[in-house]
């Protein structure tokens, strides 16, 4: 007789179907692993990608007589949009990666800084094309990307049917001016290398409470070295910005927006994992999920009592401290 079919084992799903299955499996518990985070990454990077190749921005009338968008076009720019990706994306992932590898940093610090990286890049793109296309402000050289028609009325506002040129992108593109993606996207991946750099130096760290019952916190401020090299990304974002000024590809309101924005989000970004620059454990991030660290702990931000009682390699505190 052929055994109770309760008792039979159940040979394992191999293939695409047994990595389908697994995944449904790990996927009940998301809430206490990073799934969340990346799913989030991945529906911001395909929302960006539909935005770039299928959207068209709001096309503003304009004027001939506008001197403001009359500049030339240049056709080779002094920070093409390879290199912003050299300087903002790949120049700050070395260094991460460099740090943590000297520094004999444990994989959760490694993880959480390149993610962190990646999502402030991500959502700052997205954003950023979002208002672009949603603005539709004519760049300073619209005209000489339109090639206007023979015989266009100078002193009356004129639509896009106006223009000449067959080039999609070229015209298309001289629509989203506002805000500038060379600045936003520099100021996120330039920022977040700045803030990494502030929280591993320690520049406006706190120091441990003191061991014979003195909980008062004191400063120790960085010396001027360290704060130049922490400072020294945003300089560098900050010289990409003004690029586009002299490329006529935007204005200084443009630019200032885009970094503003570039900046916010990569803050955000940036203190969703990691304690902020004046807590005593600056330099390690947040415990990961219970799913996803071995070590346990709460996923999120910690209350800013416990990040200034921590030590100065750990965000960890005393409870007995919080009873005084």
């Amino acid at each position: 007789m052929a055994p109770p079919r309760a008792n039979l084992g159940r040979a394992p799903r191999v293939g695409i179907l047994g990595a389908v299955g697994r995944f449904w499996h790990a996927s009940s518990q998301w809430r206490n692993t990073y799934a969340p985070d990346y799913i989030g990454f991945l529906l911001l990077l395909t929302g960006y990608l539909l935005i770039q190749f299928l959207m068209e921005p709001f096309h503003r009338m304009f004027s001939l007589s506008d001197l403001r968008i009359s500049y030339p076009h240049a056709e080779v720019e002094r920070v093409p949009l390879s290199l912003d990706f050299v300087y903002a994306l790949f120049i700050p992932l070395g260094i991460l990666m460099l740090s943590n590898v000297v520094t004999h940093a444990a994989a959760h610090k490694h993880h959480v800084s390149i993610l962190g990286l990646a999502i402030s890049l991500v959502l700052t793109s997205f954003l950023t094309d979002v208002i672009k296309n949603m603005v539709g402000r004519p760049r300073p050289d619209l005209i000489a990307r339109c090639l206007p028609a023979a015989g266009t009325p100078r002193d009356i506002l004129v639509t896009i049917d106006v223009c000449t040129e067959t080039h999609h992108h070229r015209l298309h593109d001289g629509w989203r001016s506002f805000p500038s993606g060379h600045s936003s996207f520099s100021f996120a991946g330039l920022g977040y290398l700045s803030l990494f750099l502030a929280g591993q130096m320690r520049i406006f760290a706190h120091a441990a409470p003191g061991s014979l019952g003195d909980h008062t916190e004191k400063l120790v401020r960085g010396d001027l070295i360290r704060a130049l090299v922490c400072l020294a990304p945003l300089l560098g974002a900050t010289m990409i910005a003004i690029s586009r000024c002299q490329d006529y590809r935007h204005d200084v309101y443009d630019v200032c927006v885009g970094a503003l924005l570039g900046w916010t989000v990569t803050y955000w970004s940036y203190r969703r994992y990691w304690p902020r620059l004046s807590s005593g454990g600056c330099d390690e991030p947040y415990p990961g999920p219970p799913g996803a660290e071995e070590a346990g702990g709460r996923y999120g931000r910690v209350r800013d009592e416990e990040e200034g009682l921590g030590s100065g390699r750990s965000v960890g505190f005393d409870l007995d401290v919080l009873d005084r």
